[in-house]
């Protein structure tokens, strides 16, 4: 989702908001979810949380995926607005769910749809938002003459040392970012370094 084609944006925190329109009520969570699985266990527990809720809807934007779902409100009054919100906030693996009580008034199609898309918005305002990195990992064994050489690729956030061991090997494992990787993995082969690039 940027120019280098190796980050994205995610929500950084779990955000809330609440609102009330005309007696209704209306919670709203969004939350960062890498999975599909990872939000629909979060909008499950929302629902036994709020059993005595009138609906739970919800949509989320992970990867291609894109779901949006009314839960029993008319169609496209609330998980397509919703879900427009995660649009316009432009981050990745995000889920938001709003909870609603009826609070006896009838808001119109027009109306819900409105009230889903602000309570989406402002929960995601909330949540703010964060930069990841497609990362890949480089495992280096070797001897201890070169031990300064490898500690001067780290370059966080881009390289970073994720886990470091000493026996009779110097053990090291980079978490580099993706576009940094063919310069790591060079830079390595030039100093005559061993390496291996486990597969994600």
């Amino acid at each position: 989702m940027t120019a280098a084609g190796d980050s994205r944006r995610v929500p950084a925190r779990e955000g809330r908001s609440e609102s009330r329109e005309r007696g209704s009520r209306f919670l709203a969570f969004a939350f960062r979810a890498p999975s599909e699985e990872a939000a629909r266990t979060r909008v499950l527990a929302l629902e036994k949380e709020f059993h005595d809720a009138t609906h739970v809807c919800f949509a989320w934007r992970i990867g291609s995926v894109r779901r949006a779902a009314d839960a029993g409100e008319p169609a496209g009054t609330a998980g397509k607005p919703i879900l427009s919100a995660i649009d316009a906030a432009e981050v990745d693996e995000a889920a938001v769910a709003v909870v609603r009580w009826f609070g006896g008034t009838k808001l119109g199609t027009a109306g819900l749809a409105r009230c889903y898309r602000e309570a989406a918005r402002a929960a995601l305002a909330a949540a703010g938002s964060e930069e990841i990195f497609e990362r890949d990992d480089f495992e280096i064994e070797t001897g201890y003459e070169n031990v300064s050489a490898v500690r001067r690729l780290v370059d966080p956030p881009s390289v970073v040392l994720a886990d470091e061991s000493f026996t009779d090997r110097a053990r090291f494992r980079l978490s580099v970012r993706r576009s940094r990787a063919a310069g790591i993995q060079r830079a390595l082969e030039e100093a005559r370094i061993a390496f291996r690039r486990p597969r994600p």
